[in-house]
């Protein structure tokens, strides 16, 4: 009887463990939340963060209903700032590679217009031919 007890007890437990890991998860996806929407006044911010200490079970619920289409459009917007930017990082290191006919091509254009010396083109040009070997 004892052995059954504690089984029960240890997942009873788990259960509510379970639970308020989760209820954190969301707390802490609805204070990122409020701090991402730009379009809420600090005043209303500062009125859910209470809402959110004092009562926070039924606050979580409210915001998730009233407020779920919102966080989750600002989630979307800001996961494509985000891939915007790493494929513009990737672009811009990628291109850095570029072919030894385009690398002297940028240093005969420097040298025409007078911005190197025609010894820093040589040395460009015996630099990008060292890469394609």
């Amino acid at each position: 009887m004892t052995f059954w007890n504690n089984f029960w007890d240890l997942i009873w437990w788990f259960l509510w463990a379970f639970v308020f890991i989760a209820y954190l998860f969301a707390l802490f996806a609805i204070i990122g939340d409020l701090f991402r929407d730009h379009k809420l006044n600090g005043w209303w911010k500062a009125v859910w963060i209470l809402f959110l200490i004092f009562v926070p079970f039924l606050t979580a619920l409210v915001y998730l209903i009233a407020r779920g289409n919102g966080m989750a459009e600002r989630s979307q917007k800001e996961a494509r700032q985000y891939q915007a930017a790493t494929d513009e990082y990737i672009r811009q290191t990628a291109g850095s590679a570029a072919s030894p006919s385009d690398e002297i091509a940028k240093a005969k254009a420097l040298l025409d217009s007078g911005t190197i010396s025609q010894a820093e083109y040589d040395q460009l040009k015996a630099k990008a031919l060292s890469h394609s070997a």
